[in-house]
């Protein structure tokens, strides 16, 4: 009984120890290297960061997604269809960089914000799926990401 325990202890341990290095290891999931790299920038943070607390919240993240779906879903249908989100909006997005618009603006980006695969990107999905992108970013669930896990290392 004891042996049981103990190996059953060590595996959760073992497991445990992978959920760090998998959660960081997750954005590639979910973005792609140039939408992530585009994304990751002091002058993206700033544009999101409406309150300019050098911190972007939960609700200033939703905020953004809320105004980049708006601005995508061209014939205001409550979807973002393959057409609109091939096209970029006339002069871009006002609130946001040109490599961000860039980034998000690919095939492979749609396929994975379009997260049922009917061909469309509903608020729902959008929202949704960016969401899980702050929650990457903010590795101390407080529900606020500033520079130091905001900024992409490396890039």
């Amino acid at each position: 009984m004891t042996r049981a325990i103990s190996s059953t202890v060590a595996a959760v341990i073992a497991a445990l120890s992978l959920i760090g290095p998998a959660r960081a290891d997750d954005m590639t999931s979910f973005a792609t290297g140039g939408y992530a790299k585009a994304l990751q920038t002091m002058d993206m943070m700033h544009m999101i960061d409406t309150n300019k607390d050098g911190m972007v919240s939960a609700n200033e993240w939703t905020a953004f997604q809320e105004r980049s779906f708006a601005a995508l879903d061209k014939d205001h249908s409550g979807f973002i269809e393959r057409a609109e989100f091939a096209s970029a909006p006339e002069g871009g997005f006002a609130f946001a960089t040109a490599a961000y618009v860039h980034g998000l603006m690919t095939d492979e980006m749609f396929q994975k914000l379009d997260a049922n695969g009917d061909g469309k990107i509903s608020k729902q999905e959008f929202v949704s799926h960016e969401r899980k992108i702050f929650e990457m970013l903010d590795k101390s669930g407080k529900g606020m990401v500033g520079p130091t896990d905001f900024i992409r290392k490396g890039g």
